[in-house]
């Protein structure tokens, strides 16, 4: 059994200004001050970026953006590239969310081209990957997340996906206070494991960090991390309160 480190990430979605984001980070930074054993990382909105890196500055909170350009600069009004994410002091980047999906129409084929352009400015991809409700319904959870990760990862060097984390949402979990079960998160954590190891080999399926995300909260997070192949946690609305957050970090 491989030894893989918690990962505890924070989405704040379209909320906080700059001076809210950075009142939440700081009283965040007080509150995980001395947790050594997970690693924590906020993804803010883009324009509160620079100032919550420099918040968390020399602490053990990580920065991630929520998405990133394919291209690296040019005339694309509107997008965000990989290296003014690079250069706010970011380390990690969201890719792929099911609200991207849904909302603006982001493809396995766009998703990929982004996770190529994070691994090209060494930012860590967060690789979502889940089903809807209907997808459930129709018995097609796994073969969706075989499409999803089969075609978001094609054409990637094994060496490149080193530091990729993998975090699965199950679309009817994310804001519905439903959350899937810990046996079900256990039953398609393990199936995309398998999945990694027979494109991947065993080294690196055992290696990767496959994170829950559906509506977590302090209440369900320890139940969860029990499980084998739950690796940590991707929090939507639970992250925006700092104490809250601060409790499913030291579940």
């Amino acid at each position: 059994m491989s030894e893989r480190r918690p990962l505890i990430a924070g989405n704040w979605k379209m909320y906080k200004t700059c001076s809210e984001a950075v009142d939440t980070i700081a009283k965040l930074k007080e509150l995980v001050n001395g947790v050594s054993a997970v690693d924590i990382m906020i993804a803010p909105p883009f324009t509160a970026l620079s100032q919550v890196a420099e918040t968390v500055t020399g602490s053990n909170i990580q920065v991630g953006a929520q998405n990133l350009s394919w291209h690296d600069e040019g005339a694309f009004t509107g997008e965000i590239s990989g290296p003014m994410i690079v250069s706010t002091g970011c380390s990690h980047v969201i890719i792929g969310h099911s609200e991207r999906r849904q909302y603006f129409n982001e493809t396995d084929a766009s998703v990929n081209q982004r996770i190529v352009a994070a691994i090209r400015h060494k930012l860590v991809p967060v690789f979502c990957v889940g089903e809807t409700e209907a997808e459930r319904e129709a018995d097609a959870t796994f073969s969706v997340l075989d499409k999803q990760v089969t075609d978001g990862l094609q054409g990637i060097a094994l060496e490149d996906l080193a530091d990729l984390v993998i975090a699965y949402e199950p679309v009817w979990a994310i804001g519905t206070g439903l959350t899937a079960t810990t046996e079900q998160a256990q039953e398609v954590h393990q199936y995309l494991r398998g999945q990694l190891e027979k494109a991947y080999g065993s080294d690196f399926a055992q290696s990767i960090r496959i994170l829950y995300g559906g509506s977590v909260k302090p209440a369900n997070i320890a139940e969860l991390m029990s499980m084998p192949d739950v690796d940590g946690a991707l929090v939507g609305g639970a992250s925006l309160d700092a104490k809250t957050f601060s409790q499913i970090v030291k579940f």
